[in-house]
Protein backbone atom coordinates (compact mmCIF):
# COMPACT_ATOMS: atom_id res chain seq x y z
CA UNK A 1 0.00 0.00 0.00
CA UNK A 2 1.25 3.43 -0.94
CA UNK A 3 -0.40 6.18 0.95
CA UNK A 4 1.93 8.71 -0.94
CA UNK A 5 0.05 7.89 -4.43
CA UNK A 6 -1.93 10.28 -6.38
CA UNK A 7 -5.75 9.99 -6.58
CA UNK A 8 -7.74 9.35 -9.90
CA UNK A 9 -9.27 12.09 -10.07
CA UNK A 10 -10.17 15.96 -8.19
CA UNK A 11 -10.30 15.95 -4.32
CA UNK A 12 -13.91 17.25 -3.90
CA UNK A 13 -16.40 16.34 -0.84
CA UNK A 14 -17.51 12.65 -1.11
CA UNK A 15 -20.85 14.06 -0.34
CA UNK A 16 -20.98 15.90 -3.70
CA UNK A 17 -19.38 13.76 -5.99
CA UNK A 18 -20.59 14.04 -9.44
CA UNK A 19 -19.65 11.73 -12.56
CA UNK A 20 -17.49 13.39 -15.46
CA UNK A 21 -17.56 12.72 -19.03
CA UNK A 22 -14.45 10.65 -18.58
CA UNK A 23 -15.10 7.73 -16.17
CA UNK A 24 -11.77 7.75 -14.49
CA UNK A 25 -12.08 10.97 -13.40
CA UNK A 26 -14.99 10.13 -11.42
CA UNK A 27 -12.96 7.84 -9.49
CA UNK A 28 -12.09 8.20 -5.66
CA UNK A 29 -9.26 6.75 -4.10
CA UNK A 30 -9.22 5.89 0.08
CA UNK A 31 -6.98 4.49 2.72
CA UNK A 32 -9.40 2.18 5.26
CA UNK A 33 -8.60 0.73 8.14
CA UNK A 34 -10.58 -0.81 11.02
CA UNK A 35 -11.93 0.73 14.47
CA UNK A 36 -13.60 -1.85 16.71
CA UNK A 37 -16.13 -3.82 13.90
CA UNK A 38 -16.74 -1.10 11.46
CA UNK A 39 -14.36 0.37 8.33
CA UNK A 40 -13.60 3.82 7.81
CA UNK A 41 -12.13 5.49 5.24
CA UNK A 42 -9.93 8.99 4.83
CA UNK A 43 -9.15 10.12 1.25
CA UNK A 44 -6.10 9.32 0.17
CA UNK A 45 -4.71 12.95 -0.94
CA UNK A 46 -5.00 13.68 2.92
CA UNK A 47 -3.08 10.85 3.92
CA UNK A 48 0.33 12.15 4.32
CA UNK A 49 2.04 8.28 5.88
CA UNK A 50 1.33 5.57 7.92
CA UNK A 51 3.21 4.37 10.81
CA UNK A 52 3.64 2.27 13.93
CA UNK A 53 2.59 3.58 17.43
CA UNK A 54 5.64 5.61 17.82
CA UNK A 55 6.80 6.79 21.39
CA UNK A 56 4.19 9.34 22.89
CA UNK A 57 4.62 11.71 25.56
CA UNK A 58 1.81 12.26 27.79
CA UNK A 59 0.49 15.50 27.98
CA UNK A 60 -1.48 16.72 31.28
CA UNK A 61 -5.37 17.69 31.58
CA UNK A 62 -5.16 17.42 27.75
CA UNK A 63 -8.53 16.42 25.47
CA UNK A 64 -9.45 12.62 26.58
CA UNK A 65 -8.74 11.52 23.22
CA UNK A 66 -5.47 13.00 22.87
CA UNK A 67 -3.52 9.74 22.95
CA UNK A 68 -0.14 12.07 23.16
CA UNK A 69 2.74 13.63 21.65
CA UNK A 70 5.29 11.87 19.23
CA UNK A 71 8.51 13.24 17.15
CA UNK A 72 7.81 12.80 13.62
CA UNK A 73 11.08 13.82 12.09
CA UNK A 74 11.87 16.73 13.86
CA UNK A 75 8.21 17.74 13.69
CA UNK A 76 5.61 17.31 16.99
CA UNK A 77 3.17 14.62 16.15
CA UNK A 78 -0.22 15.28 18.11
CA UNK A 79 -1.80 11.84 18.06
CA UNK A 80 -5.72 10.92 18.30
CA UNK A 81 -7.33 8.00 20.09
CA UNK A 82 -10.56 7.65 16.96
CA UNK A 83 -11.48 4.99 20.01
CA UNK A 84 -12.22 7.72 22.57
CA UNK A 85 -13.50 10.04 19.81
CA UNK A 86 -16.46 7.59 18.95
CA UNK A 87 -16.86 6.82 22.89
CA UNK A 88 -15.20 3.36 22.15
CA UNK A 89 -13.31 1.56 25.73
CA UNK A 90 -9.77 1.71 24.68
CA UNK A 91 -7.68 -1.76 23.88
CA UNK A 92 -4.27 -2.89 24.44
CA UNK A 93 -2.10 -1.60 21.29
CA UNK A 94 -0.87 -5.01 19.06
CA UNK A 95 1.61 -5.21 16.20
CA UNK A 96 -1.33 -4.24 13.77
CA UNK A 97 -2.11 -1.10 15.77
CA UNK A 98 -1.23 2.06 13.26
CA UNK A 99 -1.21 5.61 13.23
CA UNK A 100 -2.75 7.41 9.84
CA UNK A 101 -0.64 10.49 9.29
CA UNK A 102 -3.23 13.31 7.91
CA UNK A 103 -1.53 16.83 6.75
CA UNK A 104 -3.76 19.33 7.75
CA UNK A 105 -1.50 22.38 7.67
CA UNK A 106 0.49 20.27 10.32
CA UNK A 107 0.85 16.82 10.57
CA UNK A 108 -1.70 15.16 12.99
CA UNK A 109 -1.90 11.36 13.72
CA UNK A 110 -4.97 9.26 14.57
CA UNK A 111 -4.85 5.80 16.13
CA UNK A 112 -6.81 3.02 14.22
CA UNK A 113 -6.63 -0.63 15.64
CA UNK A 114 -5.94 -2.04 11.72
CA UNK A 115 -4.99 -1.07 8.79
CA UNK A 116 -7.46 -3.02 5.43
CA UNK A 117 -6.53 -1.80 2.00
CA UNK A 118 -6.64 1.16 -0.43
CA UNK A 119 -10.07 1.14 -2.09
CA UNK A 120 -11.00 3.07 -5.53
CA UNK A 121 -14.89 4.39 -5.67
CA UNK A 122 -17.17 6.06 -7.97
CA UNK A 123 -19.53 8.85 -7.44
CA UNK A 124 -22.52 6.26 -7.46
CA UNK A 125 -21.30 4.18 -4.70
CA UNK A 126 -20.82 7.30 -2.50
CA UNK A 127 -23.77 8.57 -0.96
CA UNK A 128 -24.13 11.62 2.01
CA UNK A 129 -24.74 11.31 5.46
CA UNK A 130 -28.56 12.47 5.76
CA UNK A 131 -30.65 10.17 7.07
CA UNK A 132 -28.04 8.21 8.32
CA UNK A 133 -28.49 6.26 11.48
CA UNK A 134 -24.99 5.01 12.75
CA UNK A 135 -23.52 4.29 16.22
CA UNK A 136 -21.04 7.32 16.36
CA UNK A 137 -21.82 10.97 15.92
CA UNK A 138 -22.30 11.52 12.02
CA UNK A 139 -20.68 14.83 12.09
CA UNK A 140 -17.94 13.44 11.95
CA UNK A 141 -18.51 11.78 8.99
CA UNK A 142 -18.67 13.05 5.30
CA UNK A 143 -20.09 10.04 3.38
CA UNK A 144 -20.73 6.56 3.01
CA UNK A 145 -19.40 3.97 0.75
CA UNK A 146 -22.41 1.65 -0.27
CA UNK A 147 -20.53 -2.04 -1.26
CA UNK A 148 -22.06 -5.59 -1.36
CA UNK A 149 -22.89 -6.83 1.77
CA UNK A 150 -20.48 -3.96 3.64
CA UNK A 151 -20.88 0.00 3.92
CA UNK A 152 -17.86 1.85 4.69
CA UNK A 153 -18.18 5.35 6.53
CA UNK A 154 -15.64 7.82 4.79
CA UNK A 155 -13.90 10.18 7.88
CA UNK A 156 -14.02 14.05 7.21
CA UNK A 157 -10.43 14.66 8.54
CA UNK A 158 -11.19 18.22 8.96
CA UNK A 159 -14.51 17.95 11.32
CA UNK A 160 -12.87 15.20 13.32
CA UNK A 161 -10.25 17.52 14.00
CA UNK A 162 -12.45 19.73 15.55
CA UNK A 163 -14.00 16.82 17.96
CA UNK A 164 -10.90 16.08 18.77
CA UNK A 165 -9.12 19.81 19.36
CA UNK A 166 -9.53 21.45 23.13
CA UNK A 167 -12.75 21.58 25.08
CA UNK A 168 -14.09 25.43 24.68
CA UNK A 169 -14.42 26.82 27.96
CA UNK A 170 -13.09 24.50 29.74
CA UNK A 171 -11.19 26.62 31.96
CA UNK A 172 -12.44 29.80 31.04
CA UNK A 173 -11.77 31.26 34.72
CA UNK A 174 -7.78 30.72 34.59
CA UNK A 175 -5.54 33.08 36.21
CA UNK A 176 -4.91 35.95 33.18
CA UNK A 177 -1.05 35.60 34.17
CA UNK A 178 1.42 36.87 36.95
CA UNK A 179 3.91 39.21 37.87
CA UNK A 180 6.82 37.36 39.15
CA UNK A 181 8.34 38.36 42.20
CA UNK A 182 12.65 38.46 40.46
CA UNK A 183 15.20 41.07 40.10
CA UNK A 184 14.70 42.92 36.90
CA UNK A 185 11.11 41.73 35.95
CA UNK A 186 8.69 43.99 34.37
CA UNK A 187 7.01 45.59 36.86
CA UNK A 188 9.04 44.76 40.09
CA UNK A 189 11.67 46.00 42.21
CA UNK A 190 15.06 44.22 42.38
CA UNK A 191 15.24 42.46 45.79
CA UNK A 192 17.86 44.04 47.44
CA UNK A 193 17.72 42.16 50.68
CA UNK A 194 18.29 38.38 49.39
CA UNK A 195 20.26 36.50 47.20
CA UNK A 196 19.52 33.25 45.01
CA UNK A 197 22.18 30.56 45.15
CA UNK A 198 22.57 27.22 43.53
CA UNK A 199 23.58 24.77 46.33
CA UNK A 200 25.01 21.32 45.18
CA UNK A 201 26.46 18.75 47.27
CA UNK A 202 30.29 17.20 47.38
CA UNK A 203 31.19 14.37 50.05
CA UNK A 204 28.45 15.17 52.15
CA UNK A 205 29.14 18.90 52.46
CA UNK A 206 27.02 21.62 51.10
CA UNK A 207 28.05 24.12 49.05
CA UNK A 208 26.83 26.93 46.46
CA UNK A 209 27.03 29.50 43.87
CA UNK A 210 25.58 32.45 43.39
CA UNK A 211 22.96 31.75 40.25
CA UNK A 212 24.11 35.14 38.87
CA UNK A 213 27.27 33.27 38.13
CA UNK A 214 25.73 29.81 37.07
CA UNK A 215 25.04 29.56 33.26
CA UNK A 216 23.20 26.08 32.94
CA UNK A 217 23.35 23.31 35.02
CA UNK A 218 23.31 19.63 32.44
CA UNK A 219 23.48 15.95 32.67
CA UNK A 220 27.29 14.32 32.65
CA UNK A 221 27.39 12.79 28.83
CA UNK A 222 28.32 9.39 28.27
CA UNK A 223 31.72 10.86 26.52
CA UNK A 224 34.25 12.87 27.61
CA UNK A 225 37.36 13.79 25.76
CA UNK A 226 41.00 13.80 27.82
CA UNK A 227 43.03 16.59 27.63
CA UNK A 228 47.07 16.11 27.44
CA UNK A 229 49.36 17.24 30.35
CA UNK A 230 46.35 18.26 32.20
CA UNK A 231 46.01 18.84 35.97
CA UNK A 232 45.01 16.12 37.57
CA UNK A 233 41.43 17.85 38.89
CA UNK A 234 41.17 18.64 35.00
CA UNK A 235 38.61 15.80 33.66
CA UNK A 236 38.44 16.77 30.21
CA UNK A 237 36.24 18.54 27.48
CA UNK A 238 32.74 18.49 26.52
CA UNK A 239 30.96 19.87 23.13
CA UNK A 240 28.10 22.03 25.13
CA UNK A 241 26.22 23.75 21.74
CA UNK A 242 28.89 23.84 19.33
CA UNK A 243 31.36 25.21 22.06
CA UNK A 244 34.41 23.13 23.86
CA UNK A 245 33.62 23.18 27.72
CA UNK A 246 36.50 22.14 29.97
CA UNK A 247 35.56 20.28 32.90
CA UNK A 248 36.94 20.39 36.49
CA UNK A 249 36.50 17.71 39.21
CA UNK A 250 35.42 19.72 42.35
CA UNK A 251 36.43 16.46 44.47
CA UNK A 252 39.91 16.78 42.84
CA UNK A 253 40.33 20.49 42.91
CA UNK A 254 39.49 20.35 46.87
CA UNK A 255 41.68 17.41 48.00
CA UNK A 256 38.87 15.16 48.27
CA UNK A 257 38.74 11.15 47.46
CA UNK A 258 37.48 10.33 43.78
CA UNK A 259 34.01 9.19 43.43
CA UNK A 260 32.56 7.44 40.32
CA UNK A 261 30.02 9.48 38.31
CA UNK A 262 26.60 8.39 39.04
CA UNK A 263 23.06 9.30 37.55
CA UNK A 264 22.83 11.67 40.47
CA UNK A 265 26.11 13.69 39.28
CA UNK A 266 25.44 17.18 37.41
CA UNK A 267 27.61 19.64 35.57
CA UNK A 268 27.24 22.99 36.78
CA UNK A 269 28.50 25.45 34.25
CA UNK A 270 30.18 28.46 36.07
CA UNK A 271 31.35 32.03 33.87
CA UNK A 272 33.50 34.65 35.07
CA UNK A 273 35.43 37.11 33.66
CA UNK A 274 39.52 37.47 33.84
CA UNK A 275 41.12 40.13 32.28
CA UNK A 276 38.08 41.60 30.26
CA UNK A 277 37.29 37.80 28.79
CA UNK A 278 34.91 36.06 29.37
CA UNK A 279 35.48 32.46 30.99
CA UNK A 280 33.45 29.34 31.00
CA UNK A 281 34.24 25.92 32.68
CA UNK A 282 31.82 22.91 34.11
CA UNK A 283 32.30 21.81 37.60
CA UNK A 284 31.51 18.07 38.23
CA UNK A 285 29.73 17.63 41.29
CA UNK A 286 28.18 14.76 43.31
CA UNK A 287 24.53 16.45 42.90
CA UNK A 288 22.79 19.45 43.17
CA UNK A 289 20.22 20.14 45.75
CA UNK A 290 18.46 23.56 45.41
CA UNK A 291 17.42 26.62 44.28
CA UNK A 292 17.89 28.79 47.59
CA UNK A 293 16.58 32.18 48.40
CA UNK A 294 18.26 33.79 51.56
CA UNK A 295 18.22 36.83 53.22
CA UNK A 296 21.64 38.61 53.37
CA UNK A 297 21.15 39.00 56.53
CA UNK A 298 21.96 35.48 57.78
CA UNK A 299 25.05 35.63 55.06
CA UNK A 300 28.25 36.02 56.69
CA UNK A 301 31.93 36.65 54.97
CA UNK A 302 34.90 33.51 56.00
CA UNK A 303 36.16 34.59 59.05
CA UNK A 304 39.69 36.00 59.28
CA UNK A 305 40.56 33.20 60.97
CA UNK A 306 40.52 31.02 57.35
CA UNK A 307 40.61 33.80 54.82
CA UNK A 308 44.05 34.86 55.88
CA UNK A 309 45.60 32.00 55.33
CA UNK A 310 44.87 31.19 51.69
CA UNK A 311 43.45 27.69 52.34
CA UNK A 312 39.94 28.80 51.50
CA UNK A 313 40.27 31.54 49.13
CA UNK A 314 37.67 29.84 47.02
CA UNK A 315 34.80 29.85 49.81
CA UNK A 316 33.63 33.84 49.67
CA UNK A 317 30.75 33.03 52.44
CA UNK A 318 29.18 31.05 54.64
CA UNK A 319 25.61 31.05 55.07
CA UNK A 320 23.55 30.21 57.86
CA UNK A 321 20.11 28.57 57.15
CA UNK A 322 17.38 26.67 59.99
CA UNK A 323 19.21 29.30 62.71
CA UNK A 324 22.77 27.93 61.98
CA UNK A 325 21.92 24.32 61.75
CA UNK A 326 22.55 23.92 58.51
CA UNK A 327 25.66 26.03 57.04
CA UNK A 328 26.58 26.32 53.28
CA UNK A 329 29.55 27.43 51.63
CA UNK A 330 29.14 30.18 49.06
CA UNK A 331 31.93 30.09 46.54
CA UNK A 332 33.37 31.86 44.66
CA UNK A 333 34.02 31.19 40.50
CA UNK A 334 36.45 33.52 40.02
CA UNK A 335 38.30 32.48 42.89
CA UNK A 336 38.10 28.47 42.00
CA UNK A 337 39.70 28.76 38.70
CA UNK A 338 43.25 30.49 37.93
CA UNK A 339 45.95 29.50 35.70
CA UNK A 340 47.18 27.18 37.50
CA UNK A 341 44.19 25.09 37.80
CA UNK A 342 43.26 24.51 34.50
CA UNK A 343 45.68 22.85 31.65
CA UNK A 344 48.05 24.76 29.30
CA UNK A 345 45.57 26.24 26.07
CA UNK A 346 42.90 25.89 28.34
CA UNK A 347 42.05 29.60 27.96
CA UNK A 348 41.33 29.07 24.30
CA UNK A 349 38.31 26.97 25.98
CA UNK A 350 36.93 29.10 28.15
CA UNK A 351 36.86 31.91 25.67
CA UNK A 352 40.28 33.90 26.77
CA UNK A 353 41.15 34.97 23.10
CA UNK A 354 40.04 37.72 20.65
CA UNK A 355 36.64 36.12 19.27
CA UNK A 356 36.75 34.86 15.83
CA UNK A 357 34.00 35.15 13.22
CA UNK A 358 32.71 31.87 14.08
CA UNK A 359 32.62 32.52 17.95
CA UNK A 360 30.58 35.88 17.50
CA UNK A 361 27.99 33.45 15.04
CA UNK A 362 27.90 31.26 18.23
CA UNK A 363 26.97 33.87 20.47
CA UNK A 364 24.66 35.67 18.52
CA UNK A 365 22.66 31.66 18.36
CA UNK A 366 23.29 31.85 22.23
CA UNK A 367 21.18 35.30 22.24
CA UNK A 368 18.19 33.34 20.39
CA UNK A 369 18.39 30.97 23.36
CA UNK A 370 15.79 30.60 26.43
CA UNK A 371 16.71 29.32 29.70
CA UNK A 372 14.62 26.65 31.59
CA UNK A 373 14.26 24.86 34.56
CA UNK A 374 13.41 20.90 33.82
CA UNK A 375 11.81 18.89 36.12
CA UNK A 376 10.21 15.05 35.33
CA UNK A 377 6.39 14.64 36.74
CA UNK A 378 5.90 10.50 35.66
CA UNK A 379 7.53 9.62 32.71
CA UNK A 380 7.52 13.13 31.19
CA UNK A 381 10.14 16.13 30.97
CA UNK A 382 8.53 20.15 31.87
CA UNK A 383 10.13 23.34 31.43
CA UNK A 384 9.44 26.56 33.54
CA UNK A 385 11.29 29.85 32.51
CA UNK A 386 14.43 30.02 34.68
CA UNK A 387 13.21 33.56 36.01
CA UNK A 388 9.86 32.28 37.02
CA UNK A 389 11.13 30.31 39.60
CA UNK A 390 11.88 31.59 43.09
CA UNK A 391 13.87 28.95 44.55
CA UNK A 392 13.65 24.83 44.97
CA UNK A 393 13.45 22.93 48.41
CA UNK A 394 13.30 19.87 49.62
CA UNK A 395 9.94 18.47 50.44
CA UNK A 396 10.03 18.24 54.69
CA UNK A 397 8.93 15.21 56.17
CA UNK A 398 5.79 16.74 57.58
CA UNK A 399 3.15 19.15 56.01
CA UNK A 400 0.59 20.65 57.84
CA UNK A 401 -2.82 19.68 55.70
CA UNK A 402 -5.38 22.33 55.95
CA UNK A 403 -8.93 21.31 56.13
CA UNK A 404 -11.86 22.33 53.47
CA UNK A 405 -9.25 23.01 50.45
CA UNK A 406 -9.14 21.22 47.10
CA UNK A 407 -7.70 17.64 46.91
CA UNK A 408 -4.43 18.70 45.15
CA UNK A 409 -3.38 21.28 47.91
CA UNK A 410 -0.99 18.94 50.15
CA UNK A 411 -1.00 21.03 52.46
CA UNK A 412 1.75 24.55 53.81
CA UNK A 413 5.06 25.08 55.31
CA UNK A 414 6.61 27.14 56.91
CA UNK A 415 9.49 28.43 54.76
CA UNK A 416 11.36 31.09 56.71
CA UNK A 417 9.07 32.54 58.42
CA UNK A 418 6.60 32.52 55.92
CA UNK A 419 3.61 30.50 54.89
CA UNK A 420 3.52 28.35 52.16
CA UNK A 421 0.69 26.33 50.38
CA UNK A 422 1.71 23.84 48.11
CA UNK A 423 0.15 21.83 45.34
CA UNK A 424 1.31 18.23 44.69
CA UNK A 425 1.65 18.75 40.62
CA UNK A 426 0.58 15.03 40.12
CA UNK A 427 -2.61 15.64 41.83
CA UNK A 428 -2.53 18.87 40.03
CA UNK A 429 -2.51 17.00 36.60
CA UNK A 430 -4.57 13.77 37.08
CA UNK A 431 -1.49 11.30 37.08
CA UNK A 432 -0.87 8.47 39.21
CA UNK A 433 0.15 9.13 42.43
CA UNK A 434 3.95 8.35 44.28
CA UNK A 435 5.49 7.79 47.34
CA UNK A 436 7.63 10.56 48.78
CA UNK A 437 11.10 10.59 47.61
CA UNK A 438 14.18 11.99 48.43
CA UNK A 439 14.93 13.28 44.71
CA UNK A 440 11.31 15.41 44.91
CA UNK A 441 11.47 18.85 45.55
CA UNK A 442 9.13 21.82 45.58
CA UNK A 443 9.37 24.46 43.08
CA UNK A 444 8.02 27.86 44.49
CA UNK A 445 6.53 30.53 41.75
CA UNK A 446 4.54 33.42 42.77
CA UNK A 447 1.09 32.75 41.07
CA UNK A 448 -1.67 35.99 40.80
CA UNK A 449 0.68 37.44 44.44
CA UNK A 450 0.63 34.26 45.84
CA UNK A 451 4.15 32.48 46.90
CA UNK A 452 2.82 28.86 46.07
CA UNK A 453 5.48 25.49 46.24
CA UNK A 454 4.80 22.96 43.50
CA UNK A 455 5.89 19.32 44.04
CA UNK A 456 7.30 17.35 40.91
CA UNK A 457 9.49 14.24 41.01
CA UNK A 458 12.73 15.52 40.61
CA UNK A 459 14.73 18.29 39.06
CA UNK A 460 16.94 17.45 36.18
CA UNK A 461 18.79 20.29 34.88
CA UNK A 462 19.05 23.63 33.96
CA UNK A 463 19.21 23.88 30.12
CA UNK A 464 19.19 26.57 27.38
CA UNK A 465 17.30 25.64 24.46
CA UNK A 466 17.22 27.27 20.79
CA UNK A 467 14.29 29.33 20.11
CA UNK A 468 14.24 27.52 16.85
CA UNK A 469 13.34 24.12 18.50
CA UNK A 470 10.36 25.92 20.91
CA UNK A 471 7.38 25.90 18.94
CA UNK A 472 3.55 26.40 20.35
CA UNK A 473 1.43 23.35 21.75
CA UNK A 474 -0.60 22.13 18.90
CA UNK A 475 -4.21 23.02 19.63
CA UNK A 476 -4.66 18.89 19.80
CA UNK A 477 -2.37 19.20 23.18
CA UNK A 478 -4.22 21.20 25.16
CA UNK A 479 -7.37 23.32 26.05
CA UNK A 480 -8.18 26.85 26.44
CA UNK A 481 -6.75 26.77 30.02
CA UNK A 482 -3.56 24.51 29.48
CA UNK A 483 -0.56 24.85 31.61
CA UNK A 484 1.30 23.56 28.62
CA UNK A 485 2.03 26.07 26.16
CA UNK A 486 4.70 25.36 24.13
CA UNK A 487 6.80 22.18 23.43
CA UNK A 488 10.70 21.75 22.80
CA UNK A 489 11.47 19.78 20.40
CA UNK A 490 15.22 18.94 20.90
CA UNK A 491 15.00 16.16 17.43
CA UNK A 492 18.89 15.29 17.65
CA UNK A 493 18.83 13.90 21.79
CA UNK A 494 15.20 12.52 20.97
CA UNK A 495 13.69 14.45 23.74
CA UNK A 496 9.98 16.65 23.87
CA UNK A 497 10.17 19.08 26.68
CA UNK A 498 6.51 20.13 27.14
CA UNK A 499 6.62 23.99 28.07
CA UNK A 500 4.62 25.60 31.51
CA UNK A 501 2.88 28.83 31.25
CA UNK A 502 3.17 29.33 35.01
CA UNK A 503 0.54 32.09 35.30
CA UNK A 504 -2.04 29.25 34.08
CA UNK A 505 -0.84 26.03 36.30
CA UNK A 506 -4.11 27.40 38.80
CA UNK A 507 -6.92 29.22 38.29
CA UNK A 508 -8.23 32.45 40.03
CA UNK A 509 -10.72 30.11 42.39
CA UNK A 510 -7.65 27.82 42.93
CA UNK A 511 -5.51 30.43 43.74
CA UNK A 512 -8.06 31.93 46.40
CA UNK A 513 -8.37 28.61 47.94
CA UNK A 514 -4.34 28.93 48.46
CA UNK A 515 -4.46 32.27 49.80
CA UNK A 516 -7.26 30.72 52.18
CA UNK A 517 -5.00 27.90 52.79
CA UNK A 518 -1.92 30.25 53.40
Amino acid sequence: MSPHAQPAGPHAPAASAEPHEAGTQALRQFVTFHVDRETYAVPLAEVQEIIRLPEMVDVPLAPASLAGLANLRGAVLPVTSLRRLFSLPDRPHDDATRVVVISQGTPLGFVVDRMASVVTSDAAEIEGTEGLRATIDTSMLSGMIKRAGSMIMIIDPARLLQRGGPAAGRRADRAEGSVLDVPGAAGTAPVSDEIQLVSFELAGQEYALPIADVQEIVQVPDQISAVPNAEPQVIGVITLRDRLLPLVSLRMLFGLAEAPLSDQSRIVVVSWEADGQPRSVGIVTDTVKEVLRVARAIVDPLPDLFSGSGALREVEAICRIDQGRRLVSILSAERLFDTATLPDGAGALTGDTTMTQDERTLDARTAEEEQFVVFRLAEEEYGVPIEAVQEIVRVPEQLTRVPRTPRFIEGVVNLRGSVLPVVDQRRRFALPETERSDRQRIMVFLIDGVRTGFIVDSVSEVLKIPRAVIAPAPDLAQDEGSAVDRIANIAEKNRIILMLNVGRLLNRREVADLRQAA
